[in-house]
C-alpha cells in the first residue's frame, strides 16, 4: 500500500465542496468510476490467484450467511432473529442467481465510509477496509453501494446516516448506468446484487445485535443496528 492524500467525509464534508449540491451528485459518480477500475484488473496478473475461492462465489452466499445468522443462537440472551422478509429474500436470491457471474477484485465493504475523496474537489482518492475483500463478484461491490448509498428513500448506513437531509446525491439508476459505462460489464440483474447486498450487510449488522443481548456489546448500538438490518430487509423486499 501506499499513503494516499484524502478526507474520510465521516467526519464531515470538505469544506471546499460539502456544501454544493453538484459536488455531492459527483462523489457518486467518482466513486463508480473508481469501482469499474478495481473491477478491470487482472487479479491473475497481479499475483492473487489463491486470495480467493471464485469458483461457486455466489452460489455459496445465501448458505454462509444462513449460517453465520444461525450461530449467533449460541449466544446467551440472544432468542433469534426478528428479522421480516429473512425467509422470502433467502428464497428469492436462491431462486434468481445470475447464470453468469463475473471473476475479479471484491472489496466486500464498499460504501461511503470506506472511501476517501480528495480535500480539493469530490474526487475518489482512495478505497480503505479491506479486510473482507476476496476473488468474487465485483458486481457485489456495486450491490452494496446502492444499498448504502445516501439519497432520497435511501437506507442510510454509518456515515451515510448524517447525509439523510442532503440533496443532490446520485441516483441509484444514475450510478448503475455511469458504472455500465465504464466498466463496460452488463448490469441487467443489478438488482440480484443489491438484494444480495441487503441480505448479508444485515445479517452481519444482526451480530452485534446478538451480543448485545449477551452483553457483549452496547444495548443502544444493538438496537440501532438491528433497524438497520430490519431497514434493509424491507428494501430487499422492494426488489422482490
Amino acid at each position: 500500500m501506499d499513503a494516499v492524500e484524502g478526507c474520510n467525509v465521516g467526519a464531515g464534508l470538505p469544506a471546499a465542496w460539502g456544501d454544493n449540491p453538484a459536488a455531492r451528485h459527483r462523489m457518486g459518480l467518482s466513486a463508480v468510476e473508481q469501482l469499474a477500475i478495481l473491477a478491470s484488473q487482472d487479479h491473475l496478473a497481479l499475483g492473487l490467484s489463491d486470495y480467493g475461492k471464485p469458483d461457486g462465489f455466489l452460489e455459496r452466499q445465501v448458505a454462509r450467511w444462513t449460517k453465520e445468522l444461525a450461530s449467533y443462537n449460541e449466544l446467551e440472551g440472544y432468542e433469534g432473529p426478528e428479522i421480516p422478509g429473512l425467509a422470502e429474500v433467502s428464497s428469492w436470491l436462491t431462486a434468481n442467481l445470475p447464470q453468469h457471474g463475473q471473476v475479479g477484485i471484491m472489496h466486500g465493504d464498499f460504501h461511503l465510509a470506506n472511501l476517501l475523496f480528495s480535500h480539493d474537489e469530490p474526487e475518489l482518492t482512495g478505497i480503505v477496509d479491506w479486510e473482507m475483500s476476496t476473488i468474487g463478484d465485483p458486481l457485489v461491490d456495486l450491490g452494496w453501494l446502492l444499498a448504502t448509498w445516501p439519497g432520497e428513500g435511501a437506507i442510510s448506513v454509518g456515515p451515510a446516516m448524517a447525509f439523510n437531509h442532503l440533496e443532490g446525491f446520485a441516483t441509484p439508476a444514475e450510478l448503475i448506468a455511469r458504472y455500465s459505462e465504464c466498466s463496460g460489464r452488463s448490469v441487467d440483474e443489478i438488482d440480484f446484487y443489491t438484494v444480495l447486498a441487503c441480505f448479508k450487510l444485515g445479517i452481519i449488522l444482526e451480530g452485534t445485535n446478538a451480543r448485545a443481548f449477551a452483553g457483549r456489546a452496547d444495548r443502544g448500538v444493538g438496537d440501532l443496528l438491528h433497524a438497520i438490518t430490519v431497514a434493509l430487509f424491507t428494501k430487499a423486499l422492494t426488489y422482490l
